[in-house]
């Protein structure tokens, strides 16, 4: 029997993905794989389940966790996460997933699909590395070619709302809007639409800086030619004190999608 694993982050383009999987094969054969970081928005959740209704009937739902947030990893791992070393989307994305399809499923009777769109050949090739030997299959880079909007429109038109994090300006709904790969662009947006979120960020962030004994974080300040850490709750004050204060086309980049559908 042949298996069609999704990778279902619980945000647009993965649920296209299943949807299309979904429609061209048997969907008894279907399976969406969530790994869950502990830190999605709550309105993710509530998408997932509206996603999983839609589908058609036989098709499976499997939601693992590590049962660790990104920053507990990152204590655990003696690192502050960021874009240059994200250990959570290692372990609470393709680790967890993977030994959960090498327990469960056979790579030479299983398809991994991942959520990489017609932009991003470079991530489709990075990711045959990671999964080996796995196959995988990216059905946005194929016909018919959608844009995000257009996604969402999709979405609506299913009569399902999107995670209410894209209509925020959130380019992904990924780790509630406060993903470790974000840049300044990002981490701004969450300050001024989720104050508490970020708070949480920056305070989890403290508490690691505080055990490593480091000057570590999460973000990097350019200004000068010279990348120096910038701690959430500096940049927070900064942008208390001056609101345009940052570089708003640091928007950095999500890379579970070389594990997982984005």
């Amino acid at each position: 029997m042949s298996r069609h694993l999704v990778q279902f982050s619980t945000g647009a383009g993965s649920a296209e993905v299943a949807f299309r999987v979904a429609e061209r094969n048997d969907p008894a054969d279907v399976v969406l794989i969530t790994a869950d970081t502990l830190v999605e928005d709550d309105d993710n959740w509530r998408f997932a389940r509206d996603v999983v209704h839609a589908l058609p009937d036989g098709v499976q739902w499997v939601r693992l966790t590590d049962g660790r947030t990104p920053m507990q990893v990152g204590r655990d791992q003696r690192v502050v996460p960021n874009n240059r070393m994200a250990v959570c989307s290692r372990v609470l994305k393709r680790d967890l997933i993977r030994a959960h399809m090498d327990a469960n499923y056979d790579p030479e009777e299983s398809v991994v699909y991942l959520g990489f769109d017609w932009t991003e050949e470079h991530r489709m090739a990075a990711s045959a590395g990671p999964w080996a030997p796995w196959t995988v299959a990216a059905p946005l880079m194929d016909p018919p070619y959608r844009t995000k909007a257009q996604i969402l429109d999709g979405l609506r038109a299913r009569g399902i709302e999107p995670p209410r994090l894209y209509a925020a300006g959130f380019s992904h709904a990924n780790c509630g809007g406060g993903c470790v790969r974000g840049g300044q662009a990002q981490w701004e947006l969450l300050l001024r639409r989720l104050p508490d979120r970020y708070r949480e960020w920056e305070t989890e962030e403290e508490a690691t800086r505080a055990l490593l004994g480091k000057d570590v974080s999460i973000l990097r300040d350019r200004r000068g030619g010279t990348a120096v850490p910038l701690p959430l709750r500096s940049f927070r004050e900064r942008l208390e004190a001056q609101p345009s204060l940052f570089d708003n086309e640091d928007w950095g980049a999500c890379g579970c999608g070389m594990e997982a559908a984005s």
